[in-house]
C-alpha cells in the first residue's frame, strides 16, 4: 500500500477515535453584508482550496496517515432556508447544531469541508463545517480570510506552505527534560481527578450537542478585559473561572460529599507557536489541551478564584505541562483497544473528569488586510471530554459566544441560565 505523505498527531487520532463514536465537527460562520450568488461563492472557494492544495482528503485511519488531493469538481454550497418565523441569526444557531451532528465519512477519500450559507434581508452568513481532526480555528479562519478577500476582488498571490503540518513529537525530543518532569507529575493528576466531581450523563453512549449562540458586547468585553488586567491574568483565566463559579452553583450538593468536593475545567491551547518556524501559517492542526481544578468554596470571589487559575496556567505554559496530556492520550489510545464503545465513552467521566471547558479564538488577531475582521462565531464540538464547552470568538471589538452541550447532561434552559449567570457576574464588575 502507498505510503500516504501527511502524519497524523496524537490529539487528531484522538478525536478520530472520539468521531467514531458520535459526529466531531466544528463549525465557523461570518456575516457579509453583500452576500454572492452560490456560483460565485463555489468558484471562490474552489480558487483558494485549489491555491492551498486543500481538495479532496485521503484518510488512513490505521496508520494515521493523509495525503490532499486535487478536487476537479465544483465545492457545493448548501442554502439553507431556516424557518421563516425566526430571524437569521436564530437559523444560523439551529443550523449550526445541525452541521455539527451531522457526520464525514469515516475513512477513505473524503471532502473534509461542507460550506452553507443562510441568506437575510441584507447579505448573510457563510458557514464552513469541517472534520475537526484536520484543523484547528486558526487555520480555518485564514482560509475563510482568503476566500472573503476573493469575493471582494483581491485575492492572495504567491505560492502557500504545503499542508503537512509536523507531528507533536517534536516537542519530546527538543524538551526532554520537560516532557519527563510533565509526564512526572501525571499521579498528581491523577489524584487531582479523584478528588474531582464526576459529570453527569442520562446515557453516556449519547454524543449529540447541542449548541446556543450569545454575543459579548464591546462594552462588557472592555468591563472583563480590563479587569484581566488589574489582576495580571488571561481572558481565558477569566472564563475558565466564570465557569467554575457558575458550575459551582449548580452542584452545591458537592461541598457535603466525602472526597469528590472539587471542580474543574478544561481549555483547548494552541501549540502552533511553541512549534516553532515548521509549523508558521501551514494548514493543520497543532491543538493541545490542559485541566485545571479546584475547591471553589463558598464566598470566594472571582478575583480570587481567577488569581488561583492564573497561577496554576501559569505553570502549565510555563513547565510544558500540557506534554502529560499529550501522553495521557496515547496510553488511553492503548488502553482503549481493549474497552467497549461505552467504556471508552466513560473514560473521560470516570478517569479525567471535566465540569466544562473554553477555547478561545481571537479573529481580530488573525484576520489579514485588506478586508477587515467580520462579523465571526464558532461551534466546537464537546466530545467526550466535556458536557459542556464555551467558544469565544474575538471579532470586530465583541466576542461571540458559541455554547456546545452534551444534551444528555443538560437542558437548552440550563444552558441558557449559565449564561444569565455568566452576563450577571460579568455585569457586576462594572
Amino acid at each position: 500500500m502507498k505510503r500516504l505523505p501527511g502524519r497524523l498527531n496524537v490529539f487528531q487520532v484522538t478525536m478520530l477515535e472520539w468521531r467514531g463514536q458520535h459526529p466531531y465537527t466544528a463549525v465557523h460562520a461570518l456575516h457579509l453584508p453583500l452576500l454572492p450568488d452560490d456560483g460565485a461563492l463555489a468558484a471562490a472557494i474552489d480558487a483558494e482550496r485549489a491555491q492551498l492544495g486543500l481538495g479532496l482528503l485521503e484518510l488512513d485511519c490505521r496508520r494515521r496517515r493523509f495525503a490532499w488531493h486535487a478536487h476537479a469538481g465544483t465545492t457545493p454550497v448548501e442554502r439553507t432556508a431556516g424557518e421563516p418565523d425566526l430571524c437569521a441569526e436564530r437559523n444560523l444557531e439551529r443550523e449550526i447544531e445541525r452541521q455539527m451532528n451531522t457526520a464525514f465519512p469515516i475513512e477513505g477519500t473524503l471532502d473534509p469541508f461542507r460550506f452553507f450559507v443562510i441568506r437575510e434581508a441584507r447579505g448573510g452568513f457563510l458557514g464552513i463545517a469541517y472534520d475537526h481532526f484536520i484543523a484547528g480555528g486558526d487555520s480555518i479562519v485564514r482560509l475563510m480570510n482568503r476566500i472573503v478577500d476573493r469575493l471582494e476582488g483581491a485575492p492572495h498571490a504567491g505560492s502557500s506552505p504545503p499542508p503537512y503540518p509536523p507531528t507533536h513529537l517534536p516537542l519530546f525530543l527538543r524538551h526532554p527534560l520537560r516532557a519527563a518532569c510533565a509526564v512526572a507529575r501525571m499521579p498528581a493528576m491523577a489524584r487531582s481527578c479523584r478528588r474531582t466531581l464526576r459529570p453527569r450523563y442520562r446515557d453516556i453512549e449519547e454524543g449529540h450537542n447541542g449548541f446556543a449562540l450569545h454575543r459579548l458586547d464591546a462594552a462588557s468585553l472592555g468591563v472583563l478585559a480590563g479587569a484581566a488586567r488589574r489582576w495580571g491574568v488571561t481572558f481565558n483565566d477569566v472564563l475558565l473561572a466564570l465557569l467554575l463559579l457558575v458550575r459551582d452553583t449548580q452542584t452545591r450538593a458537592r461541598l457535603g460529599a466525602a472526597r469528590r468536593r472539587e471542580l474543574a475545567a478544561a481549555s483547548i491551547m494552541n501549540l502552533r507557536e511553541i512549534h516553532g518556524s515548521s509549523a508558521h501559517d501551514v494548514f493543520g492542526q497543532f491543538l493541545g489541551s490542559f485541566r485545571v481544578s479546584h475547591p471553589v468554596p463558598p464566598g470566594i470571589t472571582l478575583e480570587a478564584l481567577t488569581r488561583d487559575i492564573h497561577r496554576d496556567t501559569s505553570r502549565i505554559k510555563r513547565e510544558h505541562l500540557y506534554l502529560a496530556g499529550l501522553f495521557a492520550m496515547r496510553v488511553d489510545r492503548v488502553i482503549g483497544r481493549f474497552q467497549t464503545p461505552r467504556q471508552r465513552m466513560g473514560v473521560y467521566a470516570k478517569g479525567y473528569p471535566v465540569n466544562a471547558g473554553t477555547s478561545t479564538l481571537n479573529v481580530d488577531a488573525l484576520w489579514r488586510p485588506p478586508s477587515a475582521a467580520p462579523d465571526y462565531l464558532r461551534g466546537v464540538p464537546t466530545g467526550p471530554l466535556a458536557p459542556m464547552v464555551l467558544a469565544a470568538t474575538t471579532a470586530g471589538g465583541a466576542v461571540r459566544m458559541g455554547i456546545s452541550f452534551r444534551t444528555a447532561a443538560f437542558t437548552r434552559s440550563e444552558v441558557d441560565a449559565t449564561w444569565a449567570d455568566i452576563l450577571s457576574r460579568v455585569g457586576a464588575l462594572q
